[in-house]
């Protein structure tokens, strides 16, 4: 009796799925594999392994002859959320292996990536994720049929995030938090405080040498004359021009528009 249509569908339909010339195998197979080469003892991880490529069967693609999986990473970790919900996981179980699905594509190029963009990565994934997300595209990579697990550039990540690890990667790594903006700028308690706030660590998270106490309050003096809205959008804008880079470098890796 195949059991594995009734317990995890989603992961059955990758089966007989061909993929591109960056992997030697169907989806299905290379899943299992990815699972099998995991050198993390933590199940999320091992399961994010099992599962991070789950939609590719329904973002499957060709172009120029070649099969593309654009985005699979974003679609899979509402899959995965969805069935985790399904299967009666906890919240807290189910964000993880989201977390983990959601950027098994994180792009790594030694020559390209800045240590901001680093930063980026260690805000946008939690610092205490970043050894599960290397595992798993350990995992990933063998499960693809290459030969070494860890290359130099996974080595080389390794070592920019113990080198920016004192970086500011939180609003409480700034060197100014809302009381001071409330004193030193007579500003009221409220949302604009947190607003600001977040526009310093945007611009901070790009140079770290911005985090100086003064530079901060006058620059937070200038930031201030935004109304909330127009806050928001700056920090926001920011965030999502960096993204937008981050992602087109890594669509030029693999080979998808």
């Amino acid at each position: 009796m195949k059991l594995l249509q009734y317990i995890l569908p989603e992961l059955e339909r990758g089966v007989g799925v061909a993929q591109s010339k960056h992997h030697i195998h169907p989806v299905f197979t290379h899943c299992v594999l990815s699972l099998k080469f995991c050198p993390s003892q933590d199940w999320r991880v091992r399961f994010a392994a099992l599962l991070h490529d789950v939609a590719k069967p329904q973002t499957k693609a060709m172009k120029d002859g070649e099969a593309t999986f654009y985005n699979h990473d974003y679609v899979g970790s509402k899959v995965v959320k969805k069935l985790m919900g399904r299967l009666k996981f906890s919240n807290e179980d189910t964000d993880k292996v989201v977390n983990l699905v959601k950027n098994h594509m994180f792009y790594y190029n030694v020559d390209e990536v800045t240590a901001a963009a680093v930063r980026r990565l260690i805000v946008k994934v939690g610092k205490e994720n970043l050894k599960d997300l290397i595992d798993l595209r350990i995992g990933d990579r063998l499960g693809s049929g290459v030969a070494k697990a860890k290359p130099y550039k996974l080595r080389h990540l390794e070592y920019m995030i113990e080198k920016v690890s004192n970086d500011p990667v939180s609003v409480k790594m700034l060197k100014v938090n809302g009381n001071d903006l409330i004193e030193e700028l007579e500003l009221e308690p409220g949302p604009k405080i947190g607003a600001i706030l977040e526009v310093l660590l945007s611009e901070v998270i790009e140079d770290p040498e911005l985090n100086v106490r003064d530079g901060l309050l006058e620059r937070s003096r200038k930031l201030q004359e935004m109304n909330l809205e127009e806050l928001r959008h700056a920090a926001k804008d920011k965030i999502e021009e960096r993204k937008m880079e981050d992602d087109q470098e890594l669509k030029k890796e693999f080979y998808v528009k």
